[in-house]
Order: C-alpha cells, then structure tokens, then sequence
C-alpha cells in the first residue's frame, strides 16, 4: 500500500503540468465553440433554406463522426490533401486539437443554443419588436440573456464532456493529463498506480467544474437574484 501511494505521489507532479494542458485545450475548445456553436445555432434558425441545411449537414457530420476519427482527419488528412494538391500545410499538435475538439464541441453547443433560444416564448420576441427592437436588438437583449440561463446545465455537462474528451488527443502525441500518463507508465511499468492517479485527476477536474456550473446556474436563477437583491436592501448594501 506504502509503494502504491508513493508511486502516485511522485508521478503527480508531471501529470499536472498534464492537466494544466487539459484544462487550457478544454477552455480554448469552449470558448472557441461557443463563439462558432452560436453562429451556427442562431443560423439554423434562418429562414433561408440553404444556410439551414449546410448548418444542419455541419452539426450532423461532427455529431455522427467520431472524435477520434476527426482528429486523425484533422491532423493527418488535411496535410495529406494539401500535398496531393501541391500545397505545402504543416499542422502542429495543438493547432489540429484545439480545431478538432472546437469543431466537435460547436456541433453540440450549436444545438444546445438552438434549443434555448426556442424555448423562449414568441410572445418575447413579439413584445420586444412592439417596442421598435430590431431583430438584432431583440436577440442580444430579450432573447438570449434569458435563453443562457436554461443553456448553463447543458453547457456544463458539455464542457465536462470536452474535459474527458482531451484525453484523445493522446493519439496524436500531445502530451496533456492522459498521455503524460502513458510515457510514466512506459518508464516505470507501474500501470494501475500511475493510471490511478490519472483518473483521479480528471475526478477532481470534472468535480471542481460541476461544482462551478452549479453555482453559476443558482446565480443566475432571477429567484436567487432577487432574494439577494432584496437583502441587499435590508441590510442597505449594494447587491454584488
């Protein structure tokens, strides 16, 4: 037992160097899939036939594929299809993570933000244009502050999804929690300790984010809001 605890001691340091690449792929695949999940999900709501089914066709590839296999299409097609074109790519292991897991990730967050932004009732939309709100104005400023409230539990359950998921990249040689883990193991022969300590690890990380997205919902919940702003005036501060 003595060994068992030393082994996973010693291997802790290297693999959170590890996990500080874990974390740094997932939030730079979140916040890049948020970005094109919205452009993508608000476009599947155009009334223009066309741009609704490449969006669709988009969120039904990166849905229906594998991750594993669109990092592999992503890090050795790509370059493969521009040097039979005569065109020199060279794609670095980040560059084909973060484009694969940002790719993937916005197929999910696509449909999550569709679905949010129609669960709001039309009466919104319909009152927000009485008050001469252009469409615009009435989606940044009616529409989908309410509608990411209701996104944030899938959100999490997505980016906690994402966190997992780095661990593919392993296969392209990036050396992020998983597969810090594989070149100890390769060392030290010592599996069960070193992929103990791994799955440990992505416990903790998947733990501390539910925990964070939890407390953001019940921040955002207007209950919560207004009992803290009616605290607030109690007490005769200012609400954070």
């Amino acid at each position: 037992m003595l060994d068992f605890l030393q082994t996973i001691v010693q291997s802790l340091p290297n693999l959170l160097l590890g996990a500080g690449v874990t974390l740094g792929l997932t939030a730079a695949s979140v916040i890049l899939g948020m970005i094109l999940g919205t452009l993508v999900g608000i476009a599947r709501l155009s009334p223009i036939p066309a741009v609704r089914w490449l969006t669709r066709a988009y969120v039904d590839f990166f849905r229906g594929t594998p991750l594993l296999v669109q990092i592999f299409w992503i890090y050795f097609g790509f370059p493969a299809l521009s040097n039979s074109l005569g065109l020199r790519l060279s794609m670095n292991q980040w560059t084909a993570a973060i484009l694969a897991l940002t790719l993937n990730s916005a197929a999910y967050l696509a449909e999550i933000i569709r679905g949010g932004i129609q669960s709001i009732e039309k009466g919104q939309r319909e009152a927000s244009e009485s008050l001469g709100l252009g469409s615009m104005e009435t989606m940044r400023y009616i529409i989908f502050p309410q509608a990411f409230r209701r996104m944030i539990p899938p959100i999490g359950n997505e980016f906690i999804t994402l966190l997992k998921d780095t661990s593919l990249v392993a296969v392209i040689g990036l050396e992020e929690t998983f597969r810090r883990g594989q070149l100890i193991v390769a060392q030290s022969y010592q599996a069960f300790e070193v992929y103990t300590a791994v799955a440990l690890i992505y416990l903790i990380l998947t733990s501390l984010s539910s925990q964070f997205f939890t407390l953001l919902e019940k921040r955002m919940d207007p209950l919560n809001q207004a009992a803290r702003r009616k605290t607030s005036a109690t007490l005769g501060t200012q609400p954070e």
